[in-house]
């Protein structure tokens, strides 16, 4: 038998360049297809943006802080509420939840990585791309998109090379979330380890495989949406115009066809997280399990056809009217259900209070609040009072913030001791719950009544009557704006190991078990098994 070359069996480098297999300092982050190192990566790009898309927001309620005109001019007021909404979705949100589900998916499924690994890296390098793309609009002749984040024509036919520049940047980052999809679908249906039936597999990978599904079926439609109205801008179609026989409210419909799902791709991540913590501070099994993931499903597929709820001042007929209303308050009961499940959960178990769960708590509430809101949206006539007020600005920051927000800072607080070695300082974890509920609270709860007053949202400008709630809204916005730059300098401790204590195997008491069972014996009670009558 002929010797195989050393160098054939090094794939073709020789001794001396071994090293290469494992490089080190800035080539190490560019080239790694470690799914840990790219679920820190995504985490760390999540905040950054969300500082960004933060920023913005404190821009926007520092001019709204009085009446008149006194920060910005009304043009980059309008970029502003346009570029905080599309940086705190694309750029914020959603990368942090793909880099939990990075960093915990192969952890909990026993797989030994992604199932692409080199896939996983370049969805992630490609973000920042289109970050800076995002950002830099601001500075090009004519300012960014000052249409919303919705970039709702004909506003968007009329302005700058910054509309072209956020098209692309929206090209790239649904690029992103398709190709970490297919990545995160394909781990979860095929690496899960021998045993791991998908009815034993964790709610956080049960939400996740649910979300992927959503993103691959409507990340394309968000992107022929742009599409058509760069072709609108460059090449003389009439898509979106009246004038050449097109349809302007045609792009809301293909919008809202992705803008509807996309509430439940941030929200199912952040329902998964929420799943895994209050089981296992309740140390007790998660509640209905079955359930849950009929119910995360249910939620999914009826996401799909509600789209047009965003609609009803648009002059639809009346019997579309009814059956948007309809279909959309029928969303509820799934979500009733899961409400239900985790208050289940949390019956009668052996509650403690650390960091983690007092956020998933927070979320429990104010997150159930916002659906409530949300319900009240959806009724018809309601709903025409009350459409671009702020009180819809309310509604969808109890559901982004409180919900979505606080579920990603109760998992980095979670499984932050599981990926540093070091547990965060307990004390300072709960001043940051209680600095962002508080202040969230008085950030947003106030602009219920002035949407219920009749303000109307993205004017840079309003009327004396409105002056005292934006003044407590604005304090509040800074005060929560601040909070979160404690929550960094909480994480940088933690991961520096200053707090002095290690984390343990099991960081929680041995409520960790495998993350989603937990190992302590069942109360009296569990509604599982009839009580035993003696």
């Amino acid at each position: 038998m002929a010797s195989i070359p050393h160098d054939a069996v090094h794939g073709g480098h020789g001794h001396d360049d071994q090293h290469d297999h494992h490089p080190t300092g800035i080539k190490r982050w560019l080239t790694t297809t470690n799914h840990k190192d790219i679920g820190s990566m995504y985490l760390w790009f999540s905040f950054t943006m969300f500082i960004v898309g933060g920023i913005m927001a404190l821009i926007i309620r520092a001019e709204l802080f009085q009446p008149g005109l006194q920060v910005v001019n009304p043009e980059f007021f309008n970029q502003m509420t346009s570029l905080h909404g599309l940086i705190m979705v694309f750029g914020a949100i959603m990368p942090a939840f793909v880099g939990f589900a990075n960093w915990m998916l192969p952890l909990q499924l026993g797989a030994p990585d992604m199932a692409f690994a080199r896939m996983n890296n370049w969805s992630f390098w490609l973000l920042p791309p289109a970050a800076i793309l995002l950002v830099t609009s601001m500075f090009v002749p004519g300012g960014s998109v000052a249409a919303g984040w919705t970039m709702y024509p004909p506003l968007t036919v009329q302005q700058g090379i910054g509309m072209d520049l956020t098209i692309f940047a929206v090209h790239i980052l649904g690029a992103s979330s398709i190709m970490g999809s297919i990545n995160i679908i394909t781990t979860i249906l095929n690496m899960r380890a021998p045993g791991m039936t998908l009815m034993k597999m964790p709610m956080f990978a049960w939400t996740w495989l649910i979300t992927a599904f959503l993103l691959i079926a409507t990340m394309p439609v968000l992107a022929g949406a742009v599409t058509m109205i760069l072709t609108d801008r460059h090449f003389g179609t009439t898509f979106f115009n009246a004038a050449g026989g097109g349809d302007p409210v045609m792009y809301q419909h293909i919008f809202w066809f992705f803008g509807h799902p996309e509430v439940y791709i941030i929200a199912l991540p952040a329902f998964g997280v929420v799943s895994q913590i209050l089981p296992a501070f309740s140390r007790k099994p998660l509640f209905g399990y079955h359930s849950m993931v009929y119910a995360t499903a249910s939620i999914a597929i009826l996401s799909f056809i509600v789209w047009a709820h965003h609609m009803y001042t648009t002059g639809m007929p009346l019997a579309g009217q009814m059956y948007f209303m309809f279909a959309t308050m029928l969303i509820a009961v799934p979500t009733g259900v899961k409400v239900f499940n985790w208050l289940a959960t949390m019956w009668r178990g052996s509650i403690t209070l650390e960091t983690p769960m007092l956020f998933c708590l927070g979320f429990l509430f104010l997150f159930t609040m916002g659906g409530f809101t949300g319900l009240v949206l959806s009724l018809t006539p309601v709903d025409i009072q009350l459409h671009d007020t702020y009180y819809v600005v309310a509604h969808f920051h109890y559901v982004m913030v409180a919900g979505a927000l606080f579920s990603a800072f109760a998992a980095v607080y979670y499984w932050g001791p599981k990926w540093t070695g070091w547990m965060y300082d307990e004390k300072l974890g709960k001043i940051h719950f209680w600095w962002s509920l508080i202040a969230f609270n008085v950030t947003f709860f106030p602009q219920h009544f002035l949407g219920l007053a009749g303000m109307p949202r993205r004017i840079p400008d309003y009327n004396l009557q409105f002056a005292d709630w934006n003044a407590v809204s604005s304090i509040g916005a800074f005060a929560f704006g601040t909070a979160q730059i404690f929550f960094l300098y909480i994480v940088i401790r933690m991961i520096a190991g200053k707090s002095g204590v290690r984390a343990p195997a099991k960081p929680w008491d041995g409520a960790e078990g495998l993350e989603w069972t937990v190992p302590s014996p069942a109360p009296y009670h569990t509604f599982e098994t009839p009580p035993v009558v003696k």
